[in-house]
């Protein structure tokens, strides 16, 4: 059962999921919604779709995982790895914090940086902990070229 838990896009249907029953069913009278709103959420939206993309290019030229926990064959800091050293997870709070938006599912809002910390918590951490034990020299100085998000 944790092998299936333990996804990230999991997750990320989950806060979906939330934040569009709370958008249909549990409004309470509350609104954000406007054109600025609109479009905001359709550019966070998209613009996490093609920070995921970019990422999803990178891992195929190196021919390494996109799985989490599994071992990289190879570290990637070129491409979008350059400016954030986890752009599938910022794409995926992208993503989550347009639709939020978009559906104007204000009490929803808190969900983003729940969803952040959890990623972080147990996807990020684990992962550069397993990368710190394989590419030692070579990720201490990616960390201090690349911030986390970004």
């Amino acid at each position: 059962m944790m092998k299936y838990i333990n996804i990230p896009p999991l997750w990320l249907g989950l806060a979906v999921c939330i934040a569009w029953v709370q958008s249909a069913y549990f409004r309470f009278g509350l609104s954000i919604d406007h054109a600025v709103t609109q479009l905001l959420g359709g550019l966070l939206v998209g613009g996490g779709i093609i920070v995921i993309a970019l990422a999803g290019i990178e891992f195929y030229k190196h021919k390494t995982t996109i799985i989490p926990h599994q071992t990289a064959s190879r570290l990637i800091t070129s491409g979008i790895f350059k400016r954030s050293r986890n752009p599938i997870y910022l794409g995926d709070s992208l993503i989550l914090l347009g639709l939020i938006l978009k559906w104007d599912a204000v009490l929803s809002l808190p969900l983003v940086p729940l969803f952040v910390w959890g990623i972080e918590k147990f996807f990020i951490i684990p992962e550069e902990n397993l990368l710190r034990r394989i590419f030692r020299v070579e990720f201490a100085k990616y960390l201090q070229q690349t911030r986390r998000w970004i």
